[in-house]
């Protein structure tokens, strides 16, 4: 129905080969299917789904509040309008890391990482995280890597440990996960280029780099990672963000003015919404669908 050609499990080995590429992979976030579909069209990698975003659209802070029907069903509708890999944060696992994995593999997903702090867990650039054990996490990894069905399917072992432990036990803490099956490991919270050369000097594994705004990480650029060494670039929230600072600022204007004259500009037209969800492409289905004129919709 949505055009898509790619099945799941084209998606996972089309992932899977990127990561063979020795290119960096750039991955940004998509808070609903709508911006998914651009960012495959403006050519990137692959989708992200965040646990944060998924929290914040819910209204909720990123506290452990989402469910698994929550994350999974979004995940869902997101992953289907793409052709591109989707990857998802599903937090420390949802209680059950055998049925989350297979919710989210029988969904499209390509990978998911999981995280070791505990299950009321907070966003990995505040202060005073708590971490379960090492051991607890490597028991979680090695249920996820059982239960997946897909070889291409990937676990991504995420350590919050940075900024608790400091870096060295952290880097311990990702060798037991590589150990246990993880493919993929993101170190969270890393605050600078010093910070991503020792863990890529440290760990023989693919690795994922979180360039989230407002956070303890800087910023950098995705050819400076690649050359640092790392293999997924993910941008979790920014377009999130970057929307709801539109929106705020648009209503503000309307209450203030009594009319959006003055926003037009600012908007998404109809004829551009249109193009994204492929509007023309549904008279294969209907010739009835789309038989107006476009003129007056720029």
């Amino acid at each position: 129905m949505h055009f898509v050609e790619k099945k799941p499990e084209e998606k996972r080995e089309i992932l899977n080969q990127k990561l063979k590429s020795n290119k960096i992979l750039r991955v940004p976030g998509a808070y609903n299917p709508l911006t998914a579909k651009v960012i495959e069209e403006i050519g990137y990698d692959a989708v992200y789904v965040s646990g944060a975003v998924m929290a914040n659209d819910l209204g909720f802070p990123d506290i452990g509040l989402t469910t698994l029907e929550d994350v999974s069903t979004r995940s869902y509708l997101i992953s289907r309008v793409t052709n591109l890999p989707t990857i998802v944060d599903i937090d420390t696992g949802f209680k059950s890391c055998e049925k989350t994995i297979q919710t989210f593999e029988e969904f499209g997903v390509a990978a998911v990482h999981l995280e070791d702090q505990i299950e009321r867990k907070r966003c990995g650039h505040l202060d005073n995280k708590e971490l379960i054990s090492t051991d607890k996490m490597v028991n979680k990894i090695k249920e996820c890597v059982k239960a997946k069905k897909d070889k291409n399917f990937k676990i991504i072992a995420r350590s919050d440990a940075n900024s608790v432990e400091g870096i060295d036990k952290m880097i311990n803490r990702c060798k037991a996960y590589i150990d246990a099956g993880a493919e993929i490991i993101f170190p969270e919270a890393l605050s600078n280029e010093k910070e991503f050369e020792t863990v890529r000097k440290s760990l023989d594994c693919y690795l994922l780099a979180n360039m989230t705004e407002f956070g303890k990480t800087k910023l950098l650029n995705y050819n400076d990672l690649e050359n640092l060494g790392y293999n997924i670039v993910i941008y979790p929230v920014t377009t999130q963000r970057l929307a709801m600072k539109s929106v705020e600022d648009g209503l503000r204007a309307i209450f203030k003015d009594g009319h959006q004259s003055n926003i037009i500009d600012k908007m998404q037209t109809r004829k551009r919404l249109y193009e994204i969800v492929d509007y023309e492409k549904y008279n294969s289905l209907d010739e009835e669908i789309y038989n107006f004129s476009k003129e007056g919709h720029e």
